[in-house]
């Protein structure tokens, strides 16, 4: 990363109505459902001048997830899916960042479903800063990353009468945030 960064560190705070924290799964081997969680805080701190002094903390409800499909949503809810009453809390903690490039760097951390804890790397990359209308400086950061639900210990599928299953193991997080640096 270069020295242009430098100017960027800080204490941020995500700025949930303005970012996304989304997931795509394969349904019926066909096509894509895509949701999102309408309801999450994080924290990062930057370090512009060594990126790896930088870290993040996100924490998701699960019951805010939303797939414009209520019957769906609340089967996601339960025990075949999220557990969100045993578990009410998806959480990310950073453990490295390293810049991959220009504007780019992976986070590593530990993404916590349905109670299991799982270290994953997510590629994100830096979309800009500005100072918005109210004085506030933001910086945009978008990344994704395909993780095996199976691994968090949310297994529920069922088989479908040619071959395959309904729901995939693999599903994609998305995550486009916009922060606000705190004053």
């Amino acid at each position: 990363m270069s020295s242009d960064y430098a100017a960027l560190s800080g204490d941020y705070t995500i700025d949930g109505s303005h970012s996304r924290i989304g997931f795509s799964a394969r349904h019926a081997m066909v096509t894509k459902v895509r949701g999102a969680f309408d309801e999450f805080e994080g924290t990062f701190h930057v370090d512009g001048e060594n990126p790896a002094n930088s870290s993040g903390r996100v924490v998701i409800q699960a019951k805010s997830i939303n797939t414009r499909n209520n019957q769906r949503d609340e089967h996601l809810r339960g025990n075949d899916f999220l557990a969100m009453d045993e578990y009410p809390e998806i959480t990310f903690v950073s453990t490295a960042v390293k810049a991959a490039g220009d504007d780019e760097f992976v986070v590593s951390g530990d993404l916590t479903i349905r109670g299991v804890t799982k270290s994953v790397d997510i590629p994100f990359d830096y979309t800009g800063s500005a100072t918005d209308p109210f004085g506030n400086q933001r910086v945009g950061l978008e990344g994704s990353v395909v993780i095996n639900r199976k691994d968090f210990g949310v297994t529920w599928n069922a088989a479908l009468e040619g071959g395959g299953v309904l729901v995939s193991e693999k599903v994609t997080l998305e995550l486009e945030v916009s922060a606000i640096k705190n004053a």
